[in-house]
């Protein structure tokens, strides 16, 4: 099998379907959805998959917006997902570009499902709620990735990194139960729910010195009560707590779960917790298959790629990371001076660097995708990589 000549398609088959893919991402940046709403986006995506003869199956993993596309070239071979991501961010919209990671997603299985010749299996997996849900983690318990042998998207960034991990998170909302009663008649015969919440937010700053560098904890005060002169009955926090593996991070918790009821016990109240989000597990990028991806990016023309690094924010694709091999690469689309999570970020989607962005990172995916398909020693090595780190 030549694959110079099947690279060579695979990249006029992207540049035949990119205006396609920036006229949806535009449609998406237009009309932003937030997670686990985007009826709208998941349809476009769908119709598009449907076009291009993908096998269509809606509303996956008891989620109504998310879905799995699949197409099917020759017999067996290796499963390979590109995952697509379109939740938007409230009132700012497509400020973290997942607009263009659905485009590049598509593009990339579409323009590999046009090479002939090929054993594998192809699928577009529908991703919603990355900002406020982790639709991924539902999926990846659901049983959705079994089988898969690798997985990949790109994001859009101000840097070129191929390799970069991410950290675990959980979620935590406290909530402190006292007796209300007048501040000022009779204090004595009430129990300061706030008061609790300020000796847990202490009690988190004293426990600080004791953990690991890689940790962040941060938190806001939801509910304090309603009036100076109420000794309130009830108060809310709630709580991200992050570190660099899973593992460190379940201690971590359990350390703040102690905090939490000693806050409790000081001012005779009681403190309930639970999950306001699904925790997101340490990404951890199969380093064969990022450094396949790098190849073919420069391959591209790139050569400005920053040097592997950790990653300070979370994401739902460290828990598809901990049950196939999986990568997460970030391509440019400015510079420094544009803010993620910004306004500004989604305008630039739908700049020239945006169509590039689309372009590139559809062909960067689909030509790893091909090394891997058609390098059986290469696939195995990805394969005993992602044992090893696991066993």
């Amino acid at each position: 099998m030549n694959t110079t000549s099947l690279k060579e398609k695979i990249l006029r088959e992207v540049d035949n379907i990119t205006q396609e893919l920036f006229e949806l991402a535009k449609k998406l940046k237009e009309n932003p959805e937030i997670g686990f709403k985007e009826y709208q986006a998941s349809e476009w995506i769908t119709e598009i998959l449907e076009k291009y003869s993908f096998e269509v199956e809606k509303n996956i993993g008891g989620l109504e917006t998310a879905f799995k596309g699949t197409l099917k070239l020759g017999a067996g071979g290796p499963k390979v997902a590109f995952l697509c991501e379109y939740d938007a961010l409230p009132e700012v919209g497509h400020g973290c570009g997942h607009n263009l990671i659905a485009a590049a997603s598509l593009g990339a299985a579409i323009s590999l499902s046009r090479i002939k010749g090929l054993n594998t299996e192809i699928i577009v997996f529908g991703c919603p709620g990355e900002e406020n849900g982790g639709g991924k983690v539902i999926l990846v318990e659901k049983g959705l990735f079994d089988g898969v042998d690798i997985a990949m998207m790109v994001h859009p960034s101000t840097e070129n990194c191929v390799y970069s991990t991410s950290l675990a998170l959980d979620a935590y909302e406290f909530e402190f139960k006292g007796r209300s009663s007048h501040a000022a008649g009779a204090p004595e015969k009430g129990i300061n729910a706030l008061d609790a919440v300020i000796h847990f937010f202490n009690g988190i700053n004293s426990l600080r010195q004791y953990l690991r560098e890689d940790v962040r904890i941060h938190g806001i005060i939801s509910e304090g009560g309603k009036a100076p002169n109420v000794i309130p009955d009830r108060a809310v926090a709630k709580f991200y707590f992050r570190a660099k593996d899973r593992e460190y991070l379940n201690e971590v918790t359990e350390k703040i779960f102690n905090v939490a009821k000693g806050a409790a016990t000081m001012v005779g109240a009681k403190v309930e917790w639970r999950k306001f989000e699904l925790s997101n597990d340490d990404l951890k990028p199969n380093k064969t298959l990022a450094e396949t991806f790098e190849r073919n990016l420069r391959f591209l023309g790139v050569s400005d790629i920053v040097s592997p690094k950790e990653g300070r924010g979370s994401t739902d694709m460290g828990n598809v990371s901990q049950v196939v091999p999986a990568i997460h690469p970030h391509l440019s689309i400015g510079d420094k001076s544009l803010i993620p999570h910004s306004r500004e970020f989604a305008q630039a989607t739908m700049s020239v660097n945006g169509k590039k962005f689309i372009n590139l990172a559809a062909k960067t995916m689909a030509l790893t995708a091909l090394d891997v398909l058609t390098d059986e020693e290469l696939f195995e090595k990805i394969k005993k990589e992602f044992m090893k780190d696991y066993d």
